[in-house]
């Protein structure tokens, strides 16, 4: 729950609101308030229960599937049922909803190319990490929790850093539909596994993909999503390499133990990574054992891939109104517009559409 959004709004406010809904009181003291992939679902729940008791209506099975636009005004939407609503539109889908993009693209409505970051999942045993951090060979004792990290440098022009870094943690499986393979990761509330593992990414900007498609980004996306399936033989067994033999470029014969439940096989993501992905990576990997003695290390693993870090797509909006840009009654929000980076960013750029939309409903009725 992490952010540096304050700008953007009050996050005191937002943790506050999970803590109703069954979150630990301590994510209201804590430097990095952590809940816990294990608790989310039920504080999730909870919240929908109050949407419901406030008189929302939430609907399961039902996919929005065209927008009504009525001269340059969304008046409501249409799903795959043939249902229809109507009103003004919040859009707030999450950054993998590629059938929106798809939709408001053959729709003509306004959209973007945006910059993303796409690499590997690193894998370290987590007593590895705590040595590291905490300067002892003991790791961290009885009573200091699960070490994090969090590394940064610029290589050939282009950002490589950690990002979602889950000490005590999960590997997971994260494609959202057939022909992917994508790895995300995850922590428990106790962050109480044998493993940290992180992103490892490499920044992209539109400019370094080919093409003015504004879904350029997203099928560059899907490009090594489905050749990561294909390495992995049409199977969820992801692809992984030991670190020290990623820099070096040698096969790996053998893959240590790791939390992906669908199983690793070894594989050369030193090779069929893109260049400008793998040899950032390579550098940056080189960078990071050098601040930080023991890093680099063949304990650890890179398993690919990571690319689901932030939305391709930007869907532009008025910067005071938040409505779209060229069309009203549309409210682009959150990660899935471009506009956050995370649940706690999210939650408040969500506040900030409902007060907008709200204050032109009110102004539309007097």
């Amino acid at each position: 729950l992490y952010t540096r959004s304050k700008k953007r709004g009050n996050v005191d406010r937002i943790l506050g609101i999970f803590v109703q809904h069954g979150a630990d009181e301590r994510i209201l003291v804590d430097a990095h308030p952590h809940i816990g992939s294990d608790k989310l679902p039920r504080v999730i729940a909870a919240m929908r229960e109050t949407i419901i008791r406030c008189g929302g209506e939430v609907r399961f099975g039902c996919r929005v599937n065209r927008l009504i636009v009525d001269n340059e005004t969304v008046t409501g939407v249409t799903c795959a049922d043939g249902s229809e609503f109507k009103g003004p539109v919040i859009l707030a889908t999450g950054h993998s909803a590629r059938d929106v993009y798809e939709m408001l693209n053959a729709q003509q409505i306004a959209i973007e190319a945006k910059g993303i970051a796409v690499g590997v999942r690193l894998e370290h045993p987590q007593h590895l990490i705590d040595q590291i951090q905490y300067h002892s060979p003991a790791g961290r004792g009885d009573y200091l929790p699960a070490a994090e990290y969090n590394f940064v440098t610029q290589v050939d022009g282009r950002g490589v850093y950690s990002f979602c870094m889950c000490p005590g943690g999960l590997v997971v499986p994260a494609a959202s539909g057939p022909g992917q393979l994508v790895v995300n990761g995850m922590s428990p509330s106790l962050r109480n596994s044998h493993w940290a593992n992180s992103g490892m990414v490499v920044e992209l900007r539109p400019e370094d993909v080919e093409g003015s498609s504004p879904l350029r980004m997203m099928h560059y996306q899907e490009r090594l999503e489905r050749i990561c399936h294909e390495q992995a033989g049409h199977t969820q067994v992801a692809g992984a390499q030991r670190m020290k033999d990623f820099v070096e470029g040698k096969p790996s014969q053998l893959i240590p133990p790791s939390s992906y439940a669908p199983g690793l096989q070894p594989s050369r993501l030193d090779q069929w990574l893109p260049e400008e992905i793998a040899g950032r990576l390579r550098k940056a990997f080189t960078v990071f054992g050098r601040s930080a003695k023991g890093f680099l290390t063949n304990q650890a693993i890179v398993i690919g891939v990571e690319t689901r870090t932030s939305s391709p797509v930007r869907v532009p909006r008025d910067a005071e109104s938040l409505c779209h840009i060229h069309v009203r009654g549309l409210y682009p929000c959150g990660e899935g517009a471009g506009y956050a980076g995370g649940i706690v960013s999210a939650a408040i750029d969500g506040e900030r559409c409902a007060q907008s939309l709200a204050e032109e409903l009110e102004s539309e009725q007097q």
